[in-house]
């Protein structure tokens, strides 16, 4: 099961990203612009979702997923990372949310991490 160190290591690892601690928790930026955070004393992780895909997430697997009362207005979702199967799909969760944020240069200097699904 993945931990925070492993959110740390693999949000880091996507090109441009940088570390810092804001509202008293982990957060992970690309290009400056937030992707990721640690919240719940770092035994989850929100990242940054359409809201349309978000709500089929919550229903679909709500033992997974959740939408916090202060991020329902924004397209955010949190996801428990002991109910994560591995840690492929936390990398595939955590370059989905740092595609959303990347701007397009970085976009197509690194093709291989693909465009946000949809577009």
């Amino acid at each position: 099961m993945p931990d925070a160190e492993d959110v740390r290591r693999i949000a880091l690892s996507l090109p441009e990203t940088t570390e810092k601690i804001a509202w008293s928790m982990p957060t992970f930026r690309v290009a400056g612009k937030m992707f990721a955070t640690l919240p719940e004393d770092e035994t989850s992780l929100a990242v940054r979702c359409p809201k349309e895909e978000r709500d089929e997430l919550v229903l679909a697997e709500p033992e997974k997923f959740w939408i916090a009362d202060h991020e329902a207005q924004f397209a955010w979702v949190r996801a428990r990372l002991d109910a994560l199967e591995d840690e492929g799909e936390l990398r595939d969760i955590l370059a989905d949310s740092w595609r959303q944020a990347a701007p397009p240069r970085l976009l197509e200097a690194h093709p291989g991490l693909g465009p946000v699904a949809g577009e």
